[in-house]
């Protein structure tokens, strides 16, 4: 009997293509997973917004017993919406992260459960994309106004060539470093969390609370906001189409989403 008891899988550019979809084959690849025992559990950057759809497609919505991780690691829930684990950003982080941004001229955002807030008047560009694919209202405010607002997640978000000039700055980012985690999860994307917060994290509370140990994990992913689940599973998986970092720490790497590498890594480990 197969020692893995959770695979956990990214979304973007792992459980899903290149058109933002989910293939029939990766679909009942994952519920014939989930059919036999095995939870399957969605591990996201994006909010629980822009993951439910496809937990509805996988029939893993609304229940008790199965599990989610959204904002790269800031909540872990069950799909019911029942909190297991949650870190938000302070206000004083917020408004160091927004200074920042002023500084180097970038776009730059935070997420709350609920809303997607900026105070950037000419509104980015990716932010727009990025309200639109996670399913979460883009809203305009300025920083007073948030004061108040459960932020959990914040992010640069510009052109590839803006943000890796951006981190070259590592004097600006290196002063929040006691109290932030910074990671490059896109070449367009530099997110921000709570000190400590990751994916692989949110995973060792989430095998807390069942009783199960590393080696009943499987982690699947592609970016640098994978690294640490992938790291931290017994068996860390990347797609063809991962980082190099990525495929460099992997256990195994798989083929890309266009040949449906999620299907292709689970019938490698015989759990089809």
């Amino acid at each position: 009997m197969s020692a893995i008891k959770i695979i956990a899988i990214d979304i973007d550019a792992t459980l899903l293509n290149s058109n933002h979809q989910l293939t029939d084959t990766v679909k009942n690849a994952i519920k014939s997973a989930s059919k036999k025992g095995i939870k399957v559990v969605l591990t996201s950057g994006r909010p629980i917004s822009g993951i439910r759809p496809f937990l509805k497609q996988l029939d893993l919505d609304d229940r008790n017993d199965q599990y989610v991780i959204s904002f790269r690691g800031g909540v872990v829930e069950t799909t019911s919406g029942r909190i297991i684990s949650a870190r938000s950003l302070s206000y004083d982080d917020y408004l160091d992260l927004q200074n920042i941004a002023t500084k180097l001229g970038l776009h730059f955002h935070v997420e709350s459960s609920e809303r997607l807030f900026t105070s950037d008047r000419d509104l980015g560009k990716y932010t727009i994309v990025e309200g639109y694919l996670v399913n979460i209202p883009v809203c305009f405010r300025l920083p007073d106004e948030l004061r108040d607002e459960t932020l959990i997640k914040a992010m640069y978000i510009d052109d590839p060539e803006r943000i890796e000039e951006a981190v070259k700055h590592e004097e600006l980012f290196n002063q929040l470093s006691d109290r932030i985690t910074f990671t490059r999860s896109t070449p367009m994307y530099y997110e921000a969390n709570p000190k400590g917060t990751d994916k692989g994290s949110a995973l060792q509370i989430l095998i807390d609370k069942l009783g199960l140990t590393q080696a009943n994990v499987m982690a699947i992913g592609d970016q640098g906001n994978d690294l640490s689940m992938v790291k931290f599973a017994g068996t860390g998986i990347a797609m063809g189409n991962a980082t190099e970092p990525a495929k460099e720490i992997a256990d195994y790497v798989t083929t890309d989403i266009f040949e449906d590498g999620i299907w292709n890594a689970m019938a490698h480990m015989g759990l089809l």
